[in-house]
């Protein structure tokens, strides 16, 4: 499994950077360090309501000469002996190095008593105190969430470098395909794939085309794939195995797509696929949709985030401890639906490859990797959340 992953990624080379403005950047992937244009906070600012003073006047009885609300500064430095109200994330005037929270004090009006001494610096925010203009806010290769947004904003950045993203054609394969809501044919299925794909891929920051389903022809396979190649990224799904209707490696080889690498010791998912042609990425998954699912998280994914530059594109394992015994398979990694249920993961039942409609419980992959015997109820390992 790492063996192909890193085959994969060999061939990922960043998309081209854009500017991408900041309301427009969520999920995005930063292609450049992300660099504050202002000290953060960019003034000296209270960080309780209370009363700005100075250190050494305290404690005492003050003159209250002011009363600052965030967003209006004071209008004059204070002086020895007094003291100004202020509101959460009003500026500290010139002259205090303290605050004075509101529920320790006697607020009379125009004085303020003040019954304890106070540290210089006490309930300040210092100017820069966060980050200061310059420094990285985000660096490179990350991923715009909540956060990041929130910290670009408040460092002043109003738009940001962001690699492209990744145009991905996706085309299912299969002349049993029709589909949903469509009445069903002796022989036939709902087409799933390509829809769940494209949702995966979608939300790993792809543009993604779903070309129709093409029947087992090698004229429609030839136009389909041909189309699908133009994009960054295509990603097929059935007749990648050795079946005399399996058509799209052999329709691929001809459009010259050289392939890397054929099968991998993975279950479920042994058939996938991978190619290139020029800088056009191309997976072959297999039909039945759980190994679809699950060469699409290992495989396909990583190699999106690697386009996007992300500085960790493999998938994100954790750490949990199984409910149930799971045996091992002694010639391939395993991939088995679960269900998290707090910091335990509960196999599920039916563990088949085509059996995607009692998937729809799992929120987990279970990595059992391959060996001999049984891992036991409460043994640790390790899986991916999907």
């Amino acid at each position: 499994m790492t063996a192909a992953q890193a085959a994969v990624l060999e061939r990922c080379v960043r998309l081209d950077p854009e500017t991408v403005a900041l309301d427009a950047a969520a999920g995005r992937v930063t292609a450049e360090d992300v660099h504050a244009a202002v000290d953060l906070p960019p003034f000296p600012s209270s960080a309780m309501d209370g009363f700005a003073v100075r250190s050494a006047d305290v404690p005492a009885t003050l003159a209250v000469v002011e009363r600052v609300a965030a967003g209006r500064p004071a209008a004059r430095a204070l002086g020895p002996g007094e003291a100004m109200a202020i509101s959460t994330g009003g500026v500290v005037p010139d002259g205090a190095d303290a605050v004075v929270p509101i529920e320790v004090v006697t607020d009379r009006g125009d004085t303020v008593d003040v019954a304890d001494p106070v540290t210089a610096g006490a309930h300040v925010r210092p100017r820069g105190g966060d980050v200061r203009a310059g420094d990285v806010v985000v660096p490179a290769g990350t991923r715009l969430g909540p956060t990041q947004l929130g910290a670009i904003a408040a460092a002043g950045v109003s738009a940001v470098a962001c690699a492209r993203r990744p145009r991905v054609a996706v085309l299912a394969t299969g002349s049993e395909l029709v589909a949903p809501g469509t009445p069903l044919g002796p022989g036939q299925v709902y087409e799933a794939n390509a829809l769940m794909l494209a949702g995966a891929l979608a939300a790993a920051g792809a543009d993604v085309e779903r070309i129709p389903a093409v029947a087992d022809d090698e004229s429609a396979h030839s136009d389909a794939i041909a189309h699908g190649l133009e994009a960054d990224v295509l990603v097929t799904s059935g007749g990648v195995s050795v079946g005399p209707h399996d058509l799209v490696r052999k329709i691929e080889a001809e459009l010259g797509v050289a392939e890397v690498f054929w099968q991998v010791a993975v279950k479920p998912g042994k058939p996938v696929a991978f190619g290139i042609r020029g800088k056009t990425l191309v997976f072959g998954l297999p039909g039945n949709p759980v190994s679809s699912l699950v060469g699409c998280e290992l495989f396909v994914k990583p190699a999106l985030r690697a386009l996007q530059g992300m500085r960790e594109p493999l998938p994100r394992f954790e750490s949990a401890r199984l409910a149930a015994p799971l045996r091992r398979n002694e010639s391939r990694d395993e991939l088995v639906r679960a269900r998290l249920v707090g910091d335990v993961l509960e196999p599920l039942t039916g563990q088949e490859s085509h059996m995607i409609a009692r998937a729809a419980a799992a929120d987990a992959l279970v990595h059992v990797a391959r060996g001999e015997g049984t891992l036991e109820a409460g043994s640790a390992v390790s899986f991916i959340r999907i």
